[in-house]
């Protein structure tokens, strides 16, 4: 398949599958509030190293949690039950986006950059980007951020300031999603931490259907 090039005067995408194999879409454009929400409403999300072109992705293989099937396991249980969690939406979105990126950053290089802070802090303001941040015992222990549409949670990057400081804010988060009838946690790219917790794979056509409905409610 062929990779589109995206007209900057045009809010279109090509069709999602059109796309490669690994996921490429297209290449170009620009993150305006507007063509980040064309493309997350089709499966599209952005994703490239700072200071290289934009590139988009719709990967024909969806790697989701359904938030009723979130794994909490043993050990995470028993750890829970031995602290004081509070889970907080928006608690400082500009603060845990760079969080994100700052853990990436050292572990292992990220495509967190300026230019995406600041088109997701956009997005948060227009009220469509969400940060999810645990507080264990009054002190930040971890959490993450992403995109909210319908019913629908497009998850983009998560950090631990302490032990399982993530995993307990994707489980109060997904527990919260269940009771809000959402229909999935987008994961975009499969990570064995997340397949731990109830990630997994389904195809396109059960994707796209999902997102579907999610976008009508």
């Amino acid at each position: 398949m062929p990779v589109f090039r995206i007209n900057e005067n045009e809010l279109s995408f090509p069709h999602p599958v059109l796309a490669r194999e690994d996921g490429l879409l297209a290449v170009g454009g620009d993150l305006s509030v507007e063509r980040l929400l064309l493309a997350y409403s089709h499966g599209i999300f952005p994703w490239y190293n700072p200071g290289e072109v934009i590139l988009w992705w719709c990967p024909k293989k969806r790697f989701v949690i359904f938030p009723d099937e979130i794994h909490i396991s043993h050990s995470m249980k028993k750890y829970m039950r031995k602290h004081v969690f509070r889970v907080v939406l928006n608690r400082n979105f500009a603060d845990t986006m760079h969080r994100c990126r700052i853990k990436r950053e050292f572990k292992e290089g990220t495509w967190i950059s300026d230019e995406m802070e600041e088109a997701y802090r956009r997005l948060h303001e227009r009220g469509y980007a969400v940060s999810v941040e645990v507080l264990e015992d009054d002190e930040l222990a971890g959490g993450f951020y992403g995109v909210c549409i319908g019913k629908c949670f497009f998850g983009e990057s998560m950090f631990s300031e302490k032990e399982n400081g993530s995993k307990t804010a994707l489980i109060a988060f997904a527990q919260l999603l269940e009771q809000q009838e959402f229909l999935l946690i987008d994961c975009q790219f499969h990570t064995s931490h997340l397949e731990s917790m109830g990630g997994r794979y389904i195809s396109w056509e059960e994707y796209d259907g999902l997102l579907r409905q999610g976008l009508q409610r």
